[in-house]
């Protein structure tokens, strides 16, 4: 029975296979002849059709559905309320969430009501892919050693997923050793058109996701994008996303790729273009002929990067290739035949005859214009033609410090050292790669890319080519698919034979779990002070991220990849000069051993089949021995082990009453930091490596944590007390309160101390002393690290004031209670001569509305005042309500004791 269509759009489709199902009609509301939905973007017409069926009136109003409906290019922007078909998490962001979780039962309980009812009331899967680390790397049993390190370390964390698992319904978990969280959603997770069996209902298959990359499902025709834990957990607990309808920009692709590039190339190309013209907000949408000649896997590799490009989202409607590569991963014939007819009912279904939507903006690219290209040394964004790379990597040397130099003088290029390994000597020098990674699920989804990584490997080993021995090379791929056909080509071999062995099935460098390097390399390249690369085919290079040591990264295809191995070195320009010398002493160069089409197209024609993701994805749940093994104890409330380093319950919650708070003037704040641009999550948040000395090392030891068994700051996201401690602690971290000081150091103003950012802010805090930040342009960009808003939070931080925000994080602030305002266009710190001692006070009330103009006042210690404005970027009414009750959780919170 249908509780409510205002609309009158109920309908039912008839499929062979499924019998008939209903679903909320598109091309009915427009019969009603007030709107005209077919000129629509497809992504709008998603959100459309979620709203159209969740109408009730009450969250979700009939104004809502006329205001999407009625979506113009130029048009004004509303908010609504969008709910998506489910969430996917992974285990660096699942294990805090699924904390918040646990903590949420015990406060329901405290304040009279059902623990229960904190449950995910929508589909919800967790991929664990974040934890394995490439400590073994270079042997076959690689695999194997880094598994068992990874079971060990994460002993506690496990349990406590397996508990959430059986604790919470509509949960699943996919274990260790598996696969990485968006590669999984693209192969298996992802039904494109979601069928609800229990209301026997059809509509577009949607999600979001605990990782900035969750866009990647964009690329099968599925509307995703990353969100941050806080704000999934909302979803999880049937809150909608309330959110601006956004622009939409369309990018009209034509041609096809020329021969020997990749769709690595492509996206490179793509994300410049992308933060050239300013797409942060919007939602970017593909269209045009040239999408007919992108398989699946290319448009997954140019969608897994829209994060890197600024867009929500970067989506790929459903047409042939989307049911061709549904058969190919092996997806039932009845899902397949609801999918195509459902997508056509609906005008979801795109073919080269479809007319090109309206767009707020537009751009366009030949596909036959597309160069091989690299991405570094410090961004994403900063593409390098692979026949630049070389010649220019002296320049990068010797520019001064910032994203495209390193500040090094003419003398300090000498330098050089030597490393003694596995019986040979080599001279490394700045330039040298000290790791080459195939990682990341943008690059290892592709066959096309992975394939020819292995037919690379293939012809460097029949011509001798060797990997240089300071070269630590991994391959981790994000599926067990990826493995099955590298070996049934006979290519896995070849790769190993240049020591890409196997080391895990997870994200490992690319999110910096990329391990320690050999003694002798480390100590070649801190002895003689070398500037080293790292090359890799993922999506971030962030400075610090991939490794302590290596101060240029560089991602690249997969094959080029297998590449830069064989050179050892990014200052090699390798479209020119060769490789290395075969068996004969004579010079090999790239084009000698770079597959051709024909080649690439064949190896996948003969070697990758729909029974090998039926068979690999038959018991995904299932898990090794190790994850088998894993004990719990399964009740509705956790056990919380006040023992535990890894999970504890946090104070997000503390203080909670049900009755309504009140929006208060912030004074008395001072400046904990004062940063530049491009601040990222990475510097914000704590990841990677625990260093010996900072807070969190010496909270371990003070628990008799051995430094061996620290693990990663990822690994320990449910420990409040370990997280808050690594919070600003990046070691290439920038703050300007100590100019020239890089890391995990600031100024104490009372007595002018230089101490870590923790102990600054405990310091303030025993004072009762609230803080704020400062800092530049796209503050927060990266990862959507919901620690990049809990720690500050713990920390003491009040308000942000930056010139500009990334999305998620931005969000992520509200939903911890941080207030983020942004400077007026024009204003900064710099131009209004702000120096970070001054005592800030923020004009606000419980009466402030959205992007609000907000008062501010700096008084300097001499007593000197600047008066500026500043736009509250508390952006929807909604928010004002988060903001209101602390955050996003308690407001939840509140709502389900009520």
């Amino acid at each position: 029975m249908i509780n409510h269509d205002p609309f009158g759009t109920h309908q039912q489709l008839k499929t062979d296979s499924i019998g008939s199902v209903s679903y909320y009609s598109l091309p009915q509301l427009e019969n009603t002849g007030a709107v005209n939905v077919s000129r629509l973007p497809h992504t709008i017409k998603i959100l459309l059709e979620s709203l159209l069926r969740n109408c009730d009136n009450d969250i979700i109003t009939q104004d809502h559905v006329l205001s999407v409906a009625n979506w113009q290019p130029q048009g004004t922007r509303y908010e609504i309320p969008f709910k998506p078909a489910r969430v996917i998490l992974q285990d660096f962001t699942g294990v805090p969430a699924l904390v918040d979780l646990a903590a949420m039962r015990d406060a329901m309980k405290q304040l009279g009501g059902d623990p229960k009812k904190i449950n995910p009331f929508i589909p919800c899967d967790l991929v664990i892919d974040h934890s394995v680390q490439v400590d073994y790397f270079g042997k076959a049993n690689a695999l194997l050693l880094n598994e068992t390190i990874e079971f060990e370390r994460n002993a506690e964390r496990y349990e406590f997923l397996k508990w959430g698992q059986s604790a919470f319904q509509n949960l699943r978990v996919v274990p260790p050793s598996t696969g990485i969280v968006h590669q999984v959603n693209l192969e298996y997770l992802a039904p494109v058109v979601f069928h609800n069996k229990d209301k026997n209902v059809c509509y577009p298959d949607s999600c979001v996701g605990t990782d900035s990359h969750t866009p990647m499902i964009n690329g099968l025709g599925v509307l995703g994008w990353g969100v941050g834990g806080i704000e999934a957990e909302a979803v999880m607990l049937d809150q909608p996303i309330y959110m601006l309808v956004p622009d939409v920009v369309g990018i009209k692709l034509t041609g096809m790729l020329p021969p020997g590039v990749t769709a690595t190339d492509l996206v490179l190309r793509i994300t410049e273009l992308c933060r050239n013209f300013g797409v942060v907000g919007k939602f970017i949408e593909f269209y045009g002929s040239g999408l007919t000649n992108l398989s699946i896997p290319d448009r997954a590799t140019l969608s897994n990067m829209a994060p890197e490009q600024g867009s929500t989202v970067s989506f790929f409607p459903i047409d042939d290739e989307t049911l061709s590569y549904m058969r190919f991963t092996g997806r039932h014939a009845e899902l397949i035949d609801l999918t195509e007819r459902y997508a056509k009912e609906q005008g979801l279904f795109r073919t080269d005859n479809t007319p090109a939507p309206e767009f707020t903006q537009i751009m366009e690219v030949d596909l036959g214009t597309i160069e091989p290209s690299l991405a570094g040394p410090k961004r994403p964004q900063d593409r390098i033609s692979l026949s630049q790379v070389g010649p220019t990597y002296r320049q990068t040397l010797t520019a001064p410090v910032g994203i495209k130099g390193m500040g090094l003088s003419e003398q300090d290029l000498e330098r050089s050292g030597i490393v003694s390994r596995n019986d040979a000597h080599e001279k490394i020098t700045h330039g040298a790669v000290a790791i080459a990674a195939i990682t990341s699920c943008t690059n290892t989804s592709n066959p096309s890319v992975m394939l020819a990584a292995g037919l690379v490997a293939k012809k460097a080993v029949e011509r001798g080519l060797k990997v240089k021995n300071y070269v630590k090379t991994s391959l981790a791929p994000g599926s067990l698919v990826v493995t099955e056909y590298l070996k049934q080509s006979g290519l896995l071999g070849f790769l190993e034979q240049l020591g890409f062995y196997l080391v895990g099935y997870g994200c490992t460098t690319c999110i910096g779990n990329s391990g320690p390097l050999d003694e002798a390399v480390e100590k070649a390249i801190v002895d003689n002070d070398l500037v080293v690369s790292a090359v890799l085919s993922g999506n971030r290079n962030f400075e610090g991220r991939v490794h302590p040591l290596t101060k240029t990264n560089y991602l690249a295809s997969p094959p080029l990849v297998v590449a830069y191995a064989l050179a050892g070195s990014t200052a090699l320009d390798i479209t020119r000069e060769p490789l290395g010398e075969d068996k004969d002493g004579k010079p090999v160069y790239l084009k000698d051993i770079w597959p051709t089409p024909w080649e690439v197209a064949e190896a996948i024609r003969q070697f990758v089949t729909p029974e090998m993701f039926r068979e690999r994805y038959a018991d995904v749940f299932t898990g090794t021995k190790a994850w088998q093994k894993v004990e719990v104890t399964g009740t509705e409330l956790y056990a919380w082990d006040e023992n535990s380093t890894y999970i504890r319950k946090p104070p997000f919650f503390e203080g909670l009453t049900t009755g309504r708070q009140q929006i208060q003037a912030l004074t008395g704040m001072q400046v904990l930091a004062l940063f530049g641009d491009s601040v990222t999550t990475d510097h914000i948040s704590p990841a990677g490596q625990i260093a010996p000395g900072s807070p969190a090392a010496l909270y371990l030891l003070e628990k008799g944590i051995e430094q061996k068994d620290w693990n990663s700051y990822g690994s320990r996201r449910g420990n409040d007390q370990v997280m808050s401690r690594g919070t600003f602690a990046n070691i290439r971290i920038h703050n300007l309160l100590v100019p020239g000081v890089e890391g995990n150091v600031t100024i104490y103003h009372p007595t002018g101390e230089r101490m870590t950012f923790f102990d600054a802010a405990m310091k303030y805090k025993d004072k009762a002393t609230p803080l704020c930040i400062l800092a530049g342009k796209e503050y927060g960009s990266g990862s959507s690290r919901d620690w990049a808003a809990k720690g500050p939070f713990i920390q003491g931080v009040k308000a942000v004031i930056a010139e500009s925000y990334e999305r998620i994080h931005r969000s992520n602030l509200i939903g911890m209670g941080i207030l983020p305002l942004q400077f007026i266009d024009g204003e900064s710190a710099t131009n209004l001569k702000l120096t970070g001692k001054e005592t800030f006070a923020i004009d606000i009330s419980d009466a402030m509305v959205p992007q609000q103009q907000i008062n501010v006042s700096a008084t300097a210690p001499d007593g000197t005042v600047t008066a500026f404005k500043a736009v509250s970027r508390i952006d929807t009414p909604i928010e004002i309500q988060y903001y209101r009750d602390g955050g996003i959780l308690r407001t939840v919170l509140k709502k389900l004791v009520n």
